[in-house]
């Protein structure tokens, strides 16, 4: 019998796709979870954080909120991660959540000087990504579904970065043996990105940019999906040794 997961739920998904589910139901059945193997705590709606025992590891999802907001339930979040990261938990945050990690251990969050980044995006992955657990043997060029804002504008000390796209230095960083941080969203398929596009079209139409032309380009990104299925095998392969 398996360790559950732990899902830090720190926001939900736009309104027109919350039909769908949330979050932390996406990236359960991402990661190929049953609904038994995953406990969801909504750090954003106030639950209190749990005891850090007894999980095989932890997963922190997307939010609409910033990290440089300092909202309450954030800088404690960040405080029981920089704890549970200390304490050898794995440890895998998904864009708010990778940009949350990267504070916690402190680097550096701000908005990106790029300005948006959204759609399917093209990562560069760095040479030594092919040594790491969760990225080793994937094409040195790949595929990821994006949306954000901010970016980790320093990575953490004692961090390695393993991808970057044309508009972030940090698409993707791991500290020490057990933490991993990525930009993109591995749990998104083709339908959330495109719906997520939909929901910026004015956003994006105030840029100068397309939604619709940007929802051509959307494609699958199964290298991307990996890779948090490979965090789920790595963290239970790190509590059985």
């Amino acid at each position: 019998m398996h360790a559950p997961f732990l899902i830090l739920e720190t926001g939900q998904p736009v309104a027109s796709m919350r039909r769908h589910g949330s979050f932390a139901h996406w990236i359960r059945v991402a990661a190929g979870l049953d609904a038994d193997a995953a406990v969801i705590c909504r750090v954003a709606d106030g639950e209190a954080l749990p005891r850090r025992e007894g999980y095989a590891g932890v997963l922190i999802t997307g939010s609409a909120a910033m990290v440089t907001e300092r909202r309450d339930w954030s800088e404690r979040s960040a405080r029981w991660l920089r704890d549970a990261a200390h304490d050898s938990v794995p440890l895998f945050g998904i864009c708010y959540g990778h940009q949350l990690l990267a504070h916690a251990l402190g680097g550096e969050v701000g908005d990106n000087p790029t300005g948006r980044e959204m759609g399917t995006v093209a990562l560069a992955l760095q040479p030594h990504a092919s040594e790491d657990p969760l990225f080793a043997d994937l094409p040195a060029a790949m595929t990821a579904q994006v949306t954000h804002l901010q970016t980790v504008l320093r990575a953490p000390d004692d961090a390695s970065v393993l991808a970057t796209s044309q508009q972030d230095d940090c698409h993707a960083f791991r500290w020490r043996n057990h933490v991993w941080g990525v930009q993109f969203h591995p749990e998104f398929s083709t339908r959330h990105m495109r719906a997520y596009l939909r929901a910026r079209c004015e956003a994006l139409a105030g840029e100068g940019r397309c939604h619709k032309r940007l929802s051509r380009d959307v494609t699958a990104t199964p290298h991307a999906r990996s890779v948090l299925r490979r965090f789920v095998r790595h963290a239970r392969s790190l509590r059985a040794r």
